[in-house]
C-alpha cells in the first residue's frame, strides 16, 4: 500500500497544480521530481510548485497517522507548499490587510480566520459517527470559503482532504484535473445553497478509484485497458469508469 501510495505522488502532484493553473503536463511533473531536465522552459515558480507539492504529499503519507490535525499543523504544510515561491506569505494565515476574493464573493475578515477555522476542526471531530466522505467534503467547502491563506489554499485543502483520510484508516485520493469543472461546481452550490452533494460525490468515486487499484495490485488481478475490455460497448465502459460502477481506476491518464 505504501508502494502505491509512492507511486502516485506524481499524479497528485500534477492534478492539484493544474486545478490552480499549472502549465506542466504529467510528464513534466514527474520529469521535475526525477530530476531529470525538460526538453522546454518552466518559470522557477512552477518548478518549486511541483517540489514543495511532492514534499508535502510525502509528508503527510508519512505523518499524518503520527499527529491529529492541529492548525500548527496546517501552517507547517503551508510552510513547505509556499517555501521559495513567497516567503513573506509561507506559513502565515491572512493578515489584517490581506483579503483576498473567492468566486463571487469576499472571502472572511483576516481576523476571523483563526476562530472559525478552530470551529471547522471542532465540528469535524465531533462528528466521528457520520460517514467518513460527508465530513471530509463539508470540511473541504467550508476550508475553501475560509480561504485562510493569500495563496495555496486549493492545494493546501486537497492536502488536508488526505491527512484526514490517512488519519482515519482510508486512502489517499486524488482529485482530477479533468473533473475541475464539477470540482468548481461544488464550491458554488456550498456558498448558494450550504449544500455538499456534488463534493461527497467526487470525493466518493475518487476514494473507491484508490481501492479498486489497490485490491487490482494486491490481489494480482489482470489489468486492461477499457480500449481492451470488449464485453460491452466502451462508451458504456467509461460511464461505468466514471461512475465507479465497475472495477475501474484511472492511472497516469489512462
Amino acid at each position: 500500500m505504501d508502494l502505491i501510495s509512492e507511486t502516485e505522488v506524481g499524479e497528485q502532484v500534477y492534478n492539484s497544480n493544474a486545478i490552480e493553473n499549472s502549465t506542466l503536463t504529467l510528464g513534466d511533473t514527474e520529469k521535475v521530481l526525477l530530476q531529470i531536465d525538460l526538453d522546454k522552459y518552466i518559470s522557477e515558480r512552477e518548478l518549486f510548485e511541483a517540489k514543495n507539492l511532492a514534499r508535502v504529499v510525502n509528508y503527510l503519507n508519512k505523518k499524518a497517522t503520527q499527529s491529529e490535525l492541529t492548525l500548527e499543523v496546517i501552517l507547517l504544510l503551508h510552510q513547505m507548499l509556499l517555501a521559495n515561491i513567497n516567503d513573506s506569505f509561507a506559513g502565515k494565515w491572512r493578515n489584517k490587510d490581506e483579503w483576498v476574493k473567492v468566486g463571487n464573493y469576499i472571502a472572511i475578515a483576516p481576523e476571523q480566520i483563526i476562530d472559525k477555522l478552530h470551529k471547522v476542526l471542532t465540528d469535524y471531530f465531533a462528528t466521528n459517527n457520520e460517514h467518513i466522505i460527508k465530513r471530509i467534503a463539508l470540511l473541504h467547502l467550508q476550508f475553501e470559503q475560509i480561504h485562510p491563506f493569500v495563496d495555496g489554499n486549493g492545494r493546501i485543502g486537497r492536502a488536508l482532504n488526505n491527512y484526514l483520510l490517512i488519519r482515519d484508516g482510508f486512502v489517499p485520493i486524488n482529485i482530477k484535473f479533468i473533473d475541475r469543472a464539477d470540482y468548481y461546481t461544488t464550491f458554488n452550490e456550498f456558498n448558494e445553497t450550504g449544500k455538499t452533494k456534488i463534493m461527497e460525490s467526487i470525493i466518493g468515486k475518487a476514494l473507491t478509484n484508490s481501492y479498486h487499484k489497490r485490491l487490482t495490485y494486491l490481489e494480482g488481478k489482470e489489468i486492461v485497458s477499457l480500449v481492451d475490455y470488449g464485453k460491452i460497448s466502451h462508451s458504456n465502459l467509461i460511464n461505468k469508469a466514471k461512475r465507479q460502477t465497475t472495477e475501474a481506476f484511472s492511472e497516469k491518464g489512462k
